[in-house]
């Protein structure tokens, strides 16, 4: 049975909503999910043109696939013919399918075109999965890094945890990772075979959404109540941390 999504309002403050139904120009990863999303929006506090009417423009595919974080001229001068309307008067908004543009999500090079135009760039604040989960770690909150993917191949993946953790361990330093979600189970088993027991996991599923579920606990402690993996979601995106 379908479930009808939450409220554009639960999850987004109102000067973010106030904002976004007055443009009528976006820049998105997907324009179906954008349109749906200004529905959304409509239903709220009203949109400034007609959902068919918006100008939505999709990020180039190689900004999906392999991220657009660092500077590349080809990329970079795409990201300005993006930008093009907003040098007629034209406020764009940029959004990504989850969690905040430029933030593990596509969008770094349409800021760093708008900053190189001279455009104003003003962030609105939204649910940040990063943030979300860092807060419910019970992890440093003062000294952490977000490291995106590890590899998937078991000895490379295996490496680079073990590389993670002593940096961890030494520093202080709050690791954080994601994964595709069909990935997550198995990222979850290898941390807890590759990582000490006195090592503190925390697993945060689904952030923001009313099923999410965050479980934070030493290793050895996820060993010996094998129970708490069950508790999770893990077929939604998730944040996994670990540290002292």
């Amino acid at each position: 049975m379908a479930v009808d999504p939450a409220p554009a309002d639960t999850w987004l403050p109102r000067e973010t909503l106030a904002v976004a139904s007055g443009l009528t120009h976006w820049i998105t990863e997907n324009a179906k999910s954008t349109r749906a999303f200004l529905k959304r929006v409509e239903a709220l506090v009203g949109i400034a043109a007609p959902v068919q009417g918006q100008h939505i423009i999709e990020l180039p595919r190689a900004a999906h696939k392999k991220g657009d974080h660092t500077p590349q001229a080809e990329g970079d001068a795409q990201a300005r013919e993006l930008l093009a309307p907003a040098l007629h008067g034209h406020s764009i908004g940029l959004v990504s399918e989850a969690g905040m543009p430029a933030i593990a999500d596509p969008g770094s090079a349409v800021v760093r075109a708008a900053h190189a135009l001279g455009l104003k760039v003003v962030p609105l604040t939204g649910p940040i999965s990063l943030m979300l989960a860092l807060a419910a770690s019970g992890l440093n909150g003062q000294n952490f890094a977000f490291v995106g993917y590890v590899p998937q191949e078991a000895t490379e993946r295996g490496k680079r945890l073990r590389e993670l953790e002593a940096l961890a361990l030494k520093t202080g330093q709050t690791q954080m990772l994601i994964e595709t979600p069909y990935r997550n189970t198995a990222l979850l088993q290898a941390l807890l075979q590759t990582l000490h027991p006195h090592t503190r996991l925390a697993v945060c599923c689904a952030m923001s959404l009313p099923q999410q579920v965050s479980r934070s606990a030493l290793v050895s402690e996820w060993k010996r109540s094998p129970g708490i993996v069950n508790e999770l979601p893990l077929d939604a995106p998730a944040v996994f941390l670990f540290g002292r």
